[in-house]
C-alpha cells in the first residue's frame, strides 16, 4: 500500500493519545466477501474518519507520495494528526487546549485549518508552525467549514444564533429541533474568510437554515450550501459564485416526497452528485448534475444498496458507499454493508466489500476511496472499539 496520510477524528478512551495497542486484530479477509481489510488506526479506541465530502488527502512535499491528515482526541481535547498509511505511524499537528475543530485541508498551502472557540488557525503539515487567521466577534457564533482550490478563500456561516440556541436548548433531540428550526426560518448569512489577510466578507444571506458548504475541488469561486430541514420540505442543493454572488438551484423536487440530499463535487469539480428518492423510501437513485448545465445523470440501485453516503473515485470511474441499518430512510433489511458501485447503463452494479452486521450506524462509517483507488477507508465499530479501516478493492483470491 503507498505511503499516505489520513485527517481523521481520534478520541482514546485512556488519558492522553499514547493509548496502549488495542488487541484488536490488524488484519484480516472478510468471510463472506472475501476482500482484505486493514486496521489503520493502532493507538486509541475510539478513532474516528472526516466526514465523506471533506477532502483529507495531500501529498509529500516531492509529490511521491499521498498523505492523510486526520483528528483525534487527546486529554479530551480533540486534536489534528497525520497518519502514514504506508507504515501507520501517527504524528500530532496540534495541541491546542481548546481542541481543533474542523476538518479542512488546504493542499495549495500543506496547511490543515481548524478553529478553537472564535479563533481560526492554520498549521503547517510538515513543519507544525501554526499561525493565527482571524477571530470571529463571539456573538455572531461563527464557524468555517471549506476551502477553496486554490487555498485563498475559506467559508462558513453564521445565525441568529439566540433563536436557533433557544430551540435548541428546549428541544435537545435532532428529532425534536430539525424540523422546529427549519419552520423557524432562522437567519443565516454565508460568508467568506481571506486567508492571508483575515478579512471576512458576507456573500449570501437568507431566512433559511444553510449547511454543508462545500468549495468547489476546481473552481476557487464557485461554492456549494444546501437549505437545511426535512428533506422532502426543501429544495436542498445550490451554488453561488462568490465574486459575482450568482445563485443557482441544482436540483428542483418534481413530485410529493421526493428527497435529495447529501451532496458532493465530483473531484473534477464538474458534477454535483447527490442522494436522490422518488419519491422518499421507494425508488432509489445516485444522481449527479451538470455544474456548468444542470443536466442531469441517474444511477438506480436497489433498497438493500442505498447507502447513507456516496463517494466517487479519483478517476471518475467507481462509486462506493456504506451502506445503512433497517432504521434508516430506505428501511433497507440487508444494507449493512461497505459498498463498491460499478455504473452500467442506468443501473448501479454493487459488490460487497465488508460485512457491517456488527456495526452501529448511529456512528457513520463515511466512506473514501483512497487517491491510488485501491482502497475504501471507512470507520466502524464492528468490534467494539471505534477505528478507522481500509478495504482492499481487489479480491484476495
Amino acid at each position: 500500500m503507498k505511503k499516505v496520510y489520513v485527517l481523521l477524528a481520534f478520541s482514546p478512551l485512556c488519558t492522553g493519545y499514547a493509548a496502549a495497542q488495542s488487541s484488536l486484530p490488524l488484519e484480516w479477509v472478510d468471510s463472506l466477501t472475501h476482500h482484505r481489510i486493514i486496521r489503520l488506526t493502532r493507538t486509541g479506541t475510539d478513532n474516528k474518519s472526516f466526514y465523506f465530502h471533506n477532502n483529507p488527502f495531500v501529498k509529500t512535499p516531492d509529490g511521491s507520495e499521498d498523505l492523510m491528515t486526520y483528528a483525534g482526541v487527546v486529554d479530551g481535547r480533540r486534536q489534528l494528526f497525520c497518519l502514514n498509511l504506508k507504515t501507520l505511524e501517527s504524528v500530532q499537528l496540534t495541541n491546542r487546549t481548546r481542541g481543533a475543530n474542523g476538518e479542512i485541508v488546504d493542499k495549495a498551502h500543506r496547511e490543515v485549518i481548524y478553529q478553537a472557540g472564535d479563533s481560526v488557525f492554520a498549521t503547517h503539515i510538515d513543519t507544525r508552525t501554526t499561525r493565527l487567521i482571524h477571530v470571529f466577534p463571539h456573538e455572531l457564533g461563527a464557524s468555517i467549514s471549506t476551502v477553496n482550490a486554490n487555498g485563498t478563500l475559506l467559508a462558513g456561516k453564521y445565525s441568529e444564533a439566540k433563536k436557533a440556541n433557544e430551540i435548541r436548548a428546549q428541544y435537545p433531540l435532532k428529532s425534536q429541533y430539525f424540523n422546529r428550526i427549519y419552520e423557524a426560518h432562522v437567519k443565516h448569512s454565508l460568508f467568506t474568510l481571506n486567508i492571508q489577510t483575515g478579512e471576512m466578507k458576507v456573500i449570501h444571506e437568507e431566512n433559511e437554515w444553510t449547511n454543508h458548504i462545500q468549495f468547489s475541488p476546481a473552481d476557487p469561486d464557485l461554492l456549494m450550501f444546501c437549505h437545511e430541514g426535512p428533506w422532502h420540505k426543501v429544495d436542498r442543493i445550490w451554488t453561488i459564485n462568490v465574486k459575482t454572488g450568482n445563485v443557482m438551484l441544482m436540483h428542483k423536487r418534481s413530485m410529493d416526497m421526493e428527497i435529495a440530499g447529501h451532496e458532493f463535487f465530483s473531484p473534477d469539480g464538474k458534477t454535483i452528485w447527490f442522494d436522490l428518492q422518488q419519491p422518499r423510501s421507494v425508488t432509489f437513485f445516485v444522481c449527479g448534475a451538470d455544474v456548468a448545465t444542470g443536466k442531469e445523470v441517474k444511477y438506480s440501485l436497489t433498497r438493500d444498496e442505498w447507502s447513507i453516503h456516496f463517494n466517487i473515485s479519483p478517476d471518475l470511474q467507481l462509486f462506493c458507499g456504506d451502506g445503512g441499518d433497517p432504521g434508516q430512510v430506505a428501511k433497507a433489511q440487508d444494507g449493512m454493508w461497505i459498498y463498491l458501485f460499478r455504473p452500467q447503463g442506468d443501473k448501479l452494479v454493487s459488490e460487497r466489500l465488508v460485512c457491517m452486521k456488527n456495526h452501529s450506524y448511529k456512528l457513520e462509517p463515511n466512506v473514501h476511496f483512497s487517491p491510488d483507488k485501491k482502497w475504501v477507508i471507512f470507520r466502524s465499530n464492528m468490534l467494539g472499539e471505534t477505528h478507522v479501516y481500509a478495504v482492499e478493492i481487489n479480491k484476495n483470491s
